[in-house]
């Protein structure tokens, strides 16, 4: 099972990202899909999660400005960030959990840089 994260890089302050994440390989459930991320110097911590049955959760510090979608048919998850802040600055990691296998996947992560 491979997770390819996209769509990260720099942007300005106030400014939008589109954040994909592709799951392939051989997994035929995908119960809840997430975005996690790091600052340097940070512990990891959850961003969004969005479930098989369409609920979604938020960290605080996103709510309102982050938006967490998934399409079943590609196997994606995707996160769509707008009015982002220098805090915002992460490495920001896609996560799947499968019930079939009861594992955790893992992509390699893709840089969120939030400067001017």
């Amino acid at each position: 099972v491979q997770l390819q994260a996209s769509g990260g890089g720099l942007v300005q302050p106030g400014g939008s990202l589109r954040l994909s994440c592709a799951v392939s390989g051989s997994i035929s459930t995908i119960n809840s899909m997430a975005w996690y991320r790091q600052a340097p110097g940070k512990q990891r911590e959850l961003v969004a999660k969005i479930f098989s049955g369409g609920s979604t959760n938020y960290a605080d510090s996103v709510k309102g400005r982050f938006t967490i979608s998934r399409d079943n048919a590609k196997n994606t998850v995707y996160l769509q960030m707008s009015g982002l802040k220098p805090e915002d600055t992460a490495v920001y990691y896609c996560n799947v959990y499968s019930s079939q296998s009861m594992r955790y996947y893992w992509g390699q992560g893709t840089l969120v840089t939030v400067s001017s």
